[in-house]
């Protein structure tokens, strides 16, 4: 390898070279091996934080096999994002650097019975809607006003709260990961703050790499033919997909958790951690499972986040199809979260064993016959959801059982950055980037062109060698890939 900046113990140990371990001798307090699984493009090309951050995961009390990053992996707070590690339950710890401050942050698809032909002469106008019917940007706030008892009711029962009060169908539930809703969520676990913080952004992008896009299905792109047309694709159709989690709400749960926990991890739990990122609690304590109720409010918040926004992309839609003489279909297909912990089994030294699975910046990948996937696709394997850089393609792939037998039943999330905001600030402009990709054939609208510049697809990976990796790699199967024709960004 001609990257210095790559540990020298860093060995591949599959004959593909896809998969790469650092041994626990590489640094001193490692209870497991790390491991990235990654092509050597993709290794020469990560940040160094990368190898930093996967090793002070792989010293956590209680780490079960080894820690995991994917290979979008980049450096981020606490974990890389693109970490994976699971944890007893007894001897063990919950982390909100695992998880992420964005919780449950995830992607959702829908598809549509339109084509490319029916929707490219509106495709301004139903950027130009969805964008003031779906609030982007940093402070956004949502259509759905809530007072305190009913936020409370929210984070107890997530998307289901919104099919009840009209903001969707039935079947969206169904094709949600945990069926829109974690049970245990305990908002009495929740801070006051965060609590205000949460109450006007259900319907919300928010900023950053949060997204909305209209994006096309070419007829060559469809991969897995038997499999995307059970799941309702057809060449040139429209599909829509976007991407957003917790908000302010999440944010704040972690910000709380992470102080309760260095205030007590030292000095009552005797916990030493090379990295105060990793601020963490013993998962059976009690401040260990007060996050863990805190946590699946905010997964529940995120997940009627989406909810609403689907609500009104349906909106939005029907009032430009309306005169169609074809009744209109919006479907969703599927809803991943991409920031969450949760209790799941799995083979550990050949016995069958529950553990806290932390995935940040990662997505489940359960294989077939797995009893987590919903009826309509557990013959199959769980839908996964990746979405690109907002100049290329994003993917569909379904779950497998390697990847429950490696990685924890987990898969890359997108495709992973390799320049600092700041950085890419300095070499875009948003203006000129906007302009550019209307030439490419994808209208844009954002709430801010310094956001959009951060945004330029050159600051991130190549999607494809993230995706040919998972797919050499046995952790997920790709289906079909979309291409981008409108996009909306905060």
């Amino acid at each position: 390898m001609e990257n210095k900046q790559i540990p020298k113990e860093l060995k591949p140990i599959d004959e593909k070279k896809l998969i790469w371990e650092l041994p626990k001798t590489y640094k001193k307090g490692m209870r497991v091996p790390a491991r990235i699984y990654a092509n050597e493009v993709l290794v020469k090309a990560m940040d160094p934080g990368v190898f930093d951050q996967v090793t002070n995961v792989a010293t956590l009390p209680g780490i079960q096999k080894y820690a995991v990053c994917m290979p979008d992996g980049h450096w981020g707070y606490g974990f890389p994002i693109g970490g994976v590690a699971a944890f007893d339950l007894d001897e063990g710890v919950i982390s909100p650097g695992g998880i992420g401050f964005d919780i449950n942050c995830g992607v959702r698809l829908c598809t549509t019975n339109l084509t490319y032909k029916d929707v490219q002469p509106f495709i301004k106008n139903l950027t130009n809607r969805l964008f003031e019917r779906v609030p982007a940007g940093v402070g956004s706030r949502g259509f759905v006003k809530l007072n305190t008892a009913q936020f409370k009711e929210v984070v107890e029962q997530g998307a289901k709260w919104c099919i009840e009060q009209g903001y969707g169908q039935k079947e969206d539930l169904e094709r949600t990961e945990e069926d829109g809703c974690i049970k245990g969520a305990d908002i009495s676990k929740i801070s006051d703050k965060a609590i205000s913080r949460g109450l006007n952004q259900i319907g919300t992008l928010g900023s950053g790499n949060h997204y909305l896009e209209i994006q096309r299905v070419l007829p060559e792109n469809i991969i897995d033919k038997e499999i995307a047309k059970k799941w309702g694709l057809f060449p040139d159709q429209i599909v829509i997909m976007f991407h957003c989690g917790s908000r302010g709400f999440g944010h704040q749960v972690a910000s709380d958790y992470l102080s309760t926990f260095l205030n007590v991890m030292e000095s009552k739990y005797k916990i030493k951690i090379l990295d105060r990122e990793l601020a963490c609690a013993p998962f059976n304590s009690q401040e260990g499972q007060n996050y863990f109720a805190a946590m699946k409010g905010a997964v529940n918040m995120s997940f009627a986040n989406r909810q609403v926004i689907l609500h009104r992309i349906r909106e939005v839609f029907q009032e430009i199809f309306k005169k169609s003489s074809e009744k209109l279909e919006i479907n969703q297909l599927y809803d991943v979260a991409h920031n969450i912990a949760k209790v799941e089994e799995y083979n550990i030294d050949g016995k069958k064993k529950k553990v806290l699975t932390h995935r940040k910046g990662a997505t489940r990948s359960f294989g077939p016959g797995n009893p987590a996937i919903p009826k309509i696709y557990r013959n199959d394997g769980q839908p996964v959801l990746i979405g690109g850089n907002m100049q290329s393609e994003s993917y569909l792939l379904v779950g497998t059982k390697k990847a429950e037998e490696e990685t924890f039943g987990s898969t890359c999330h997108g495709a992973g950055r390799t320049m600092s905001r700041n950085q890419a600030k300095r070499t875009w402009r948003g203006d000129k980037l906007q302009k550019d990709m209307e030439k490419q054939g994808i209208y844009v609208r954002t709430a801010s062109f310094s956001g959009l510049a951060e945004e330029a697809g050159g600051a991130y990976k190549k999607t494809s060698d993230v995706i040919n990796t998972v797919n050499k790699a046995g952790i997920s199967k790709s289906i079909a890939k979309f291409s981008p024709i409108g996009n909306i960004k905060g």
